[in-house]
């Protein structure tokens, strides 16, 4: 089969794009408004795009509270979302009132981030904490701006559990994080292998 994405001509009941660009890291994302105000969403278009510096990002499909959130003030974090906090992050996805808290809604707990104001999640083992570099509304092939809103950001610190760092590297089997696999499928990281790149010439 081939199909053409603009067309939607599968003949599938559902869109298979997002099942085919998997598995996708969780970005689970805390902003804080101008006011002070707390947001905390998971997004699955997430990733890793840079090393030295460390850069992630992030795209929206429509602009919500997190983007404008971190447009205002130009911080973010992003936490670890792993197989025991799957549930509570299911939770903060809901489209929940202006002003109402995820973090209350969820039963989860905030703890300070120390380079940026927005907290992190408590019980996750790993969080990013980000400075804004840039906010881009996507365009097209026909050159017409979409509903969708891609936010880069450069880590300027990294918090790891210490109960995960083992052998001088953090453990990610032992954090079982877990990742989007399109429709409403998910996997649990909990085996790796590994395996050496190739010697050049």
């Amino acid at each position: 089969m081939i199909y053409s994405p603009a067309a939607q001509d599968h003949g599938l009941p559902h869109d298979p794009f997002k099942a085919i660009v998997t598995p996708r890291p969780i970005g689970w994302i805390t902003a804080m408004s101008a006011k002070g105000e707390i947001n905390l969403s998971p997004y699955s278009y997430f990733n890793a795009v840079s090393t030295r510096p460390h850069i992630v990002m992030f795209s929206s499909e429509g602009k919500k509270d997190a983007v404008a959130f971190i447009e205002e003030t130009g911080e973010f974090t992003c936490s670890m979302v792993t197989k025991s906090l799957v549930g509570a992050m299911n939770l903060t996805s809901a489209p929940l009132p202006r002003g109402t808290s995820e973090y209350g809604h969820a039963g989860l707990e905030m703890a300070p981030s120390h380079f940026v104001k927005p907290p992190r999640v408590a019980g996750s083992p790993a969080a990013l904490e980000c400075k804004l570099l840039s906010v881009q509304q996507l365009v097209d092939l026909d050159g017409v701006s979409v509903e969708r809103w891609m936010v880069l950001g450069q880590v300027v610190g990294i918090f790891m559990d210490d109960a995960f760092i083992r052998n001088g590297r953090f453990d990610t089997a032992a954090a079982h994080p877990v990742a989007r696999c399109g429709y409403a499928d998910y996997a649990e990281v909990d085996h790796l292998f590994s395996i050496e790149r190739p010697p050049g010439g």
